[in-house]
């Protein structure tokens, strides 16, 4: 697997950083072996509408701007930054990350991190983002057929247990059971993107137990496969949970919507600076902007900066793509399918308009 990020924010007024660890190793390992999937790997797949067409043959698919920070090397270890304001190690979905165990002495602590129409760019490349929400996505989703995959290459990320949300740990922080894993809000999503008229394959498998490393090489050959059954696909979301602390505090991300206890939520782009070849970044990073806009328009706290990164994430195989971090390890379930439901509707509404209409007299 390969993966890490993450921001911190908080001091006498909101401050906010962004970092990310990253394994890259297991990725060009994976590139060179990519293998069509058996029919054990699809078992968990849910696919809105039993009547989507499928592809008869295979065949593949082809504002402000903060300043570029520098960021580590990929390894197959994850490096651990420590920051200061107050002292943070920032982690993302990152290969074979430690995520710090929330224990009764550890302190959960809320911070509201300003998002709106921001980028956090880990890049040297520059970007206009004013231009590219101008511009619009690029993107029209094809009526009657599967439009949108969603997967989870961490599927076995979970929350703060709380309430009646508990469940029997896989690891820290993390459970096989899919009512109270990030499989949940994929389900929560799916539902609700159903609801409003898209089409949707929900892919509910498990790619980080019980080898967390290799998950975004396996994560890869499900959406290749996807890809290639359902070539009318354009937006892939790859749904994750943050997780961000130290040895003595996790945090969790509060947005400030009235009458609504929500997490945050944050898109991640990557790009081809790694030196791995995503010629189509921009597509994705213009998707994300899109979406970003939408909902920030209904739901000004709800989302942070989007993170622009160098490390590609699977996200070269098809436009439209991007990672969707819901809260963090210290947020409650219930926090996050608050987020999602907020993120979900406004989404919504916005990828609808991007659906091809029937031509008059056709």
């Amino acid at each position: 697997m390969q993966a890490a990020k993450k921001l911190a924010a908080l001091g006498c007024a909101t401050i906010v950083m962004y970092m990310l660890a990253v394994s890259g190793a297991g990725e060009r390992i994976g590139q060179a072996v990519l293998e069509r999937l058996g029919d054990s790997t699809m078992k968990n797949v849910v696919v809105v509408s039993s009547d989507l067409k499928r592809a008869p043959t295979a065949s593949a698919l082809s504002l402000s701007v903060t300043e570029p920070v520098q960021r580590p090397e990929e390894t197959e270890a994850p490096k651990q930054t420590e920051l200061s304001l107050p002292e943070m190690e920032l982690m993302y979905p990152s290969e074979a990350a430690e995520e710090p165990e929330i224990g009764e002495d550890q302190e959960i602590m809320e911070t509201t991190i300003d998002g709106g129409l921001t980028i956090n760019n880990a890049t040297q490349y520059w970007v206009d983002a004013a231009q590219i929400v101008a511009d619009g996505p690029g993107i029209t989703l094809p009526a009657g057929e599967p439009q949108i995959l969603i997967i989870h290459t961490h599927s076995s990320e979970a929350y703060t247990q709380a309430g009646l949300d508990r469940y029997e740990p896989s690891d820290t922080n993390r459970t096989e059971d899919t009512e109270f894993n990030i499989v949940r809000i994929g389900d929560e999503l799916t539902e609700i993107f159903q609801e409003a008229g898209l089409n949707v394959i929900h892919d509910r498998g498990i790619y980080d137990y019980p080898s967390y490393t290799g998950s975004y090489t396996r994560s890869g050959q499900a959406i290749e496969q996807y890809l290639r059954d359902y070539p009318s696909i354009k937006i892939v979301l790859d749904i994750h949970r943050d997780a961000l602390g130290s040895d003595d505090v996790v945090y969790k991300t509060m947005a400030e919507e009235e009458g609504v206890v929500a997490s945050q939520i944050m898109l991640l782009v990557g790009t081809d600076e790694s030196g791995l070849e995503h010629p189509n970044w921009r597509q994705n990073l213009a998707m994300a902007l899109y979406l970003q806009n939408a909902v920030n328009a209904r739901h000004p706290t709800l989302m942070r900066p989007v993170s622009l990164v160098r490390e590609r994430y699977n996200q070269q195989l098809s436009p439209g793509s991007m990672i969707v971090e819901v809260g963090s390890n210290g947020n409650t379930l219930q926090e996050a399918l608050a987020a999602i439901r907020l993120f979900g509707s406004a989404s919504a509404a916005a990828l609808i308009q991007l659906v091809e209409q029937p031509q008059e007299g056709v």
